[in-house]
């Protein structure tokens, strides 16, 4: 039987520069499914599609007991790798997000991203390194994906932002994490500068207007993720879907939906064998 170790090495191991894993991220069991039937090797929640499913905001407006049970759900209903977007930790402090890291350990995950938003290098390194001990302290080699959002978030001047991503990494590093992930860079040359300034799997965020994935491994990336833009695909093609419905009554929005059979024979799959 396949545990949950043998698991959290498989996803180590998925992380290669110039051969990255790939995640189509998902927010609910039923397209955790989808994405390993399409060839997933691992999946992983996004923390606003999983918001926008559960009623609420992105942004910390989940709470930790509603992410916790989203990510059983999931890890439940796959056999590959689960790793868990845990925006901050759902705490206000370090202990709280060690106690949120050994929920979503007990859910069946076996990584998790950190993100540090407008946080302090220092007190991000904090709870990242809560988030080790409580995977040392459950026996499980969870994979920490630290997330530094100075990109996403524009903040700084620009000329600082590479600089800065690259300190908070090290400093991630230091306290506990394996990997990096720089969300908001789509310039080629800084990936592949993040990518060889960075000694760990770097990660970035694909999608719209971004280099593809053959640009995106050949600059060094080890890891992209969609992030929300498959949720947001989703509700685009249901908000054109009803527009056009309640407009006109016809039917071409729905062209590329599966069949009821298709649907209820995916759902019928085992479940998580561990």
């Amino acid at each position: 039987m396949t545990t949950q170790q043998d698991l959290a090495r498989r996803f180590h191991d998925l992380h290669r520069p110039g051969t990255p894993l790939v995640l189509a991220n998902v927010w609910d069991a039923f397209g955790a499914r989808l994405v390993v039937e399409a060839g997933a090797p691992a999946v992983a929640t996004a923390s606003a599609s999983a918001s926008w499913t559960l009623g609420v905001p992105d942004g910390e407006g989940l709470d930790r007991d509603a992410a916790v049970a989203l990510v059983a759900r999931v890890a439940r209903s796959v056999a590959v790798p689960v790793t868990a977007d845990i925006e901050s930790g759902y705490g206000g402090s370090a202990a709280e997000v060690g106690r949120t890291v050994a929920a979503v350990l007990a859910a069946g995950a076996v990584g998790v991203n950190l993100e540090d938003g407008t946080r302090g290098a220092a007190e991000h390194a904090e709870r990242i390194a809560a988030a080790r001990a409580a995977a040392d302290a459950a026996g499980t080699a969870l994979y920490v994906n630290a997330r530094t959002d100075g990109y996403l978030l524009g903040l700084g001047a620009p000329e600082e932002r590479f600089d800065e991503a690259v300190r908070r990494a090290k400093e991630y590093l230091a306290a506990g994490a394996d990997g990096v992930f720089v969300p908001g860079v789509r310039d080629i040359a800084t990936v592949a500068a993040l990518a060889a300034a960075i000694p760990a799997p770097l990660n970035v965020m694909a999608g719209p207007g971004a280099p593809s994935v053959a640009e995106l491994a050949a600059a060094g990336a080890a890891r992209i993720s969609f992030g929300p833009a498959a949720a947001l695909a989703a509700y685009g093609t249901l908000r054109e879907a009803a527009g056009e419905l309640y407009r006109t009554g016809g039917y071409t929005g729905l062209a590329t939906s599966l069949t009821y059979g298709e649907a209820n024979a995916l759902m019928r799959g085992q479940a998580h064998p561990a």
